[in-house]
């Protein structure tokens, strides 16, 4: 029997309750009745807003209205929103191919921002732990909302994409929330409580990279609640399409 590597995470006090409890939250808010006729509408709606969402979360902030009315053309923002466009596209290859799909992430977000030349290559300095990482993707194990969780920070800590590493990061965990069948329809709108939470997101972050029980635990809490909260805002995202 294989070992799950990230079953010690569970066991860091309070975790695996959070993830229950984040897991529970997801279940309930697809049970929103505008979301069995209308599901594809509010997909949309949230891929724009966490689009939005994570392009901030990288300094490049611009409201909503202005998004989607076209007006914007910042660079890292219109590859934010290539990169959610891609994210149903991709998902399916995102444990089978990791790499690939990351080169593709890379490619999407940094095309305006980076030279052409240096798209979709990751920095070699981080070439170790990112092979760890994405056989921990092809492998599909643990908790998803862990893996997902991991995924996201590590990808954060390597700083393997540079441009639009923290584009690449978050839709990278988007892919393995979808993917895994965690959040399959891709509602659950983690960008946007990740950039309502801000400081807590940095601070949480940070506390990951340094690989102690502590900072996994503060990055795993925060990534939970952010799940959770996001939940909680997705009846007022479907209301308006029931």
């Amino acid at each position: 029997m294989t070992m799950d590597p990230l079953a010690p995470l569970l066991e860091l006090a309070d975790v695996e309750s959070a993830v229950n409890g984040a897991r529970a939250a997801v279940d309930g808010a697809y049970k929103h009745r505008a979301l069995r006729r209308q599901g594809g509408a509010v997909a949309a709606e949230i891929s724009l807003r966490c689009a939005v969402a994570s392009a901030a979360l990288e300094g490049h902030r611009y409201e909503l209205s202005d998004v989607r009315g076209g007006t914007v053309l910042d660079a890292v923002l219109q590859g934010a929103l290539r990169v959610a466009e891609a994210v149903p596209t991709l998902h399916e290859r995102w444990h089978k191919s990791p790499r690939q799909v990351l080169a593709r992430l890379h490619l999407l977000a940094g095309t305006g921002v980076l030279p052409e030349h240096d798209l979709g290559k990751p920095l070699p300095e981080a070439a170790a732990r990112l092979d760890t990482l994405l056989e921990l993707v092809a492998t599909e194990a643990g908790d998803p909302l862990v893996r997902a969780a991991v995924v996201h920070g590590e990808l954060l800590s390597l700083k393997a994409f540079p441009g639009v590493n923290g584009i690449v990061a978050r839709a990278a965990a988007r892919l393995t929330l979808v993917g895994s069948g965690f959040d399959p329809r891709g509602l659950v709108p983690v960008e946007v409580a990740h950039l309502d939470r801000e400081p807590e997101y940095i601070g949480a972050a940070n506390a990951f990279a340094t690989g102690t029980p502590d900072g996994l635990r503060s990055w795993l809490r925060h990534y939970t609640t952010a799940i959770t909260q996001a939940c909680a805002e997705i009846p007022a995202l479907a209301d308006p399409f029931r």
